[in-house]
């Protein structure tokens, strides 16, 4: 079957698809109906009348549009609400109930520390009879923080801008960043006790674990300081980290600063119910679904790719031998990036630049590369794409695809292939995805 449609028109359908999916606006009204005073989430129904009090703590990428999604549904029964998010909207269409406010990301910054206090200055006015919707999303890690007395944010912004370029993890980063800040790792419960909560979850992170997502503010903890503390041991020399750094997590091994929100915490005796509303794989697979709809033979065959994203792109390539034509494969995850050089790039770029080679020995094949909030690193693109001649057309412009790769320079490199992939801030956010096209 010939498939009727061009590179872009093919790339921008799957994005399309792949990102309406998993908008606040689509996939809150999925998951919550109301009749009266009865609200059903997931099939679990709450009595919204037995609340004196509704608050809405929105955080993250998807932290506004979480927050207008619920408020179309329990607008006349809430009582304040706070948003603290990456992009602040053009417009605000949700009144004077709610306060907006802008943090930073992917390093916090004074405006995260601002959102974070303010929101805990919320919680305080909760109290028994009430109830807190925690609506959790991708980003929430950088843009709430509030260290640790002592902890300067400069100090802070360039411990993590360190880590995040180390090769870690996100689950490693966040043990950290939970065991240096006054908001993660279930303390926004804590705080918010002795009032109910409920916590919906957009998941930016392989699993959807929710102690992991924005550094699980809402929920139990299992990790612990000596986790954190044999982490950074792994990535680094423990004489290399910041004085105050060392101090506080070596002060939690000894039991002299109170360790994160646990299973058996009193806080959790009454309604404190959490759910995973929208991850990677309803992205990827609504993405399959519209392939099959443009005449592809397609497949989602993980939605747990991790790893290195320079290596990762000179393995996936080989996947095309599993495609038929016209078919198509469709990868989600998160990848890391070991940052060796000065470029400008981020994971999707990167994995896409170290597949050029490779990609180079399949005609008539595309790989394309796509973050699903449309912030690939500290870039203004999503991803970008490769084919079988982009190898060709570089060197012929003298783009050495290696040399940028060692400098982790992978926007220029596409930037000058005209190859970049570029939707704008999408308002959601659940990881990565990469395809694998054959025609």
């Amino acid at each position: 079957m010939k498939i009727d449609k061009s590179i872009p028109d093919i790339i921008g359908a799957l994005t399309e698809a792949a990102i309406e999916a998993v908008k606040p606006e689509n996939f809150i009204p999925a998951a919550l109906t109301r009749n009266g005073e009865r609200l059903t989430i997931s099939d679990v129904s709450y009595d919204l009348g037995k609340y004196r009090n509704i608050y809405i703590v929105s955080i993250g990428k998807a932290a506004y549009g979480m927050a207008s999604a619920l408020d179309k549904i329990i607008h006349d029964r809430l009582t304040e609400g706070i948003i603290l998010t990456k992009h602040l909207p053009e417009k605000n269409t949700l009144g004077q109930r709610f306060h907006i406010m802008k943090g930073g990301h992917p390093v916090p910054n004074e405006g995260s520390i601002a959102g974070a206090e303010a929101i805990l200055a919320l919680l305080d006015k909760a109290e028994e009879n009430d109830l807190v919707f925690f609506l959790i999303s991708g980003g929430g890690s950088a843009l709430m923080t509030r260290p640790f007395d002592g902890l300067d944010l400069k100090t802070y912004q360039d411990f993590s801008s360190a880590v995040l370029g180390c090769g870690a993890d996100i689950k490693e980063f966040n043990t950290i960043r939970k065991h240096l800040d006054c908001v993660k790792g279930g303390r926004l419960a804590q705080r918010a006790a002795p009032a109910d909560h409920i916590t919906l979850i957009l998941s930016d992170v392989v699993g959807s674990p929710p102690e992991v997502i924005a550094s699980g503010p809402t929920v139990p903890d299992p990790s612990t300081y000596h986790d954190a503390l044999n982490i950074l041991d792994r990535y680094a020399d423990r004489a290399s980290f910041p004085k105050v750094i060392r101090e506080i997590l070596i002060q939690g091994c000894e039991g002299k600063i109170p360790e994160t929100l646990k299973s058996n915490d009193p806080c959790y005796s009454g309604t404190a119910d959490v759910f995973i509303l929208a991850e990677n794989r309803i992205a990827a697979y609504t993405a399959a679904k519209r392939g099959i709809e443009l005449g592809f033979d397609a497949r989602v065959l993980n939605t747990e790719l991790t790893g290195d994203a320079a290596v990762t792109g000179t393995i996936l390539p080989s996947f095309f031998s599993e495609l038929g034509s016209p078919g198509l494969l469709i990868f989600g995850g998160e990848t890391t990036v070991n940052v060796r050089g000065t470029g400008l790039g981020g994971r999707n770029q990167e994995l896409a630049l170290a597949s050029v080679k490779e990609m180079s020995k399949r005609p008539g094949c595309v790989l394309f590369t796509l973050a699903t909030d449309g912030e690939d690193g500290s870039t203004d693109a999503a991803g970008a794409f490769v084919t079988s001649d982009t190898l060709s057309e570089a060197l012929k412009m003298g783009v050495d695809p290696d040399e940028y790769l060692r400098n982790n320079d992978s926007w220029h490199f596409f930037q000058k292939l005209g190859c970049l992939i570029r939707t704008g801030s999408t308002g959601t956010n659940v990881n990565d995805l990469t395809f694998l096209i054959r025609f």
